[in-house]
């Protein structure tokens, strides 16, 4: 199981020290949507160049113009971008598209997906590399939410997927024994004391 580090954060410069900090100890670096926002494709650009032997994965989040949003993020240097799994199938066939273009990959984010087992063979279908069974910040802060949920559809999809929404060093054993690809970790690891163990300590935490 690879591990992903979400850098939620809002500048090139905070990315660029966060992912220096922790690059040598995980498998993919994403840039979160608000970064992107914040800064545009030049943050995809330069953490791509600081670290080039890494996967660079760009949260688009992409719901319209698969195709267009997908190369215009391959072309910044990004190796994966997400979709909406709530978009149009011929908004992910696009952006597979796009992928194929340029030999890269299509992850398909079922954040807000009602029925996320059928989605994900349909999102696998389409061509996309992985999905993402994904609970966002603003479900995790909802009463009630267990993780559990997303890893038992993980587990009932059958297809490759990534786990993101509440992995941290309590969760990632459950996470990799649902069969997981990928977890993927965001405030575990940027609002650590030290982001760099925290990161060192969830890898080794993966058997």
């Amino acid at each position: 199981m690879k591990l992903q580090v979400a850098l939620d954060l809002l500048t090139v410069e905070a990315a660029l020290d966060l992912a220096g900090k922790v690059a040598e100890h995980v498998d993919i670096i994403e840039l979160g949507t608000p970064l992107i926002k914040a800064e545009g494709l030049s943050a995809v650009t330069a953490i791509k160049e600081a670290h080039p032997t890494k996967i660079v994965f760009a949260d688009m989040k992409t719901m319209d113009a698969g195709e267009l949003e997908a190369d215009i993020a391959f072309k910044a240097g990004a190796d994966l971008v997400s979709v909406l799994g709530t978009a149009d199938d011929s908004t992910i066939a696009g952006a597979v598209k796009a992928a194929q273009a340029h030999n890269k990959g299509i992850v398909v984010d079922l954040i807000g997906v009602e029925d996320k087992v059928t989605r994900a063979k349909e999102a696998r279908a389409l061509g996309a590399k992985f999905v993402e069974f994904h609970a966002g910040l603003d479900e995790q802060a909802k009463p009630g939410f267990d993780l559990r949920g997303l890893l038992n559809a993980g587990e009932q999809a059958r297809v490759p997927f990534s786990v993101a929404g509440g992995v941290n060093s309590s969760t990632i054993e459950a996470v990799q024994l649902a069969g997981a690809d990928v977890a993927v970790a965001g405030s575990a690891i940027y609002s650590a004391a030290d982001p760099e163990v925290a990161a060192k300590e969830l890898k080794a935490a993966i058997q």
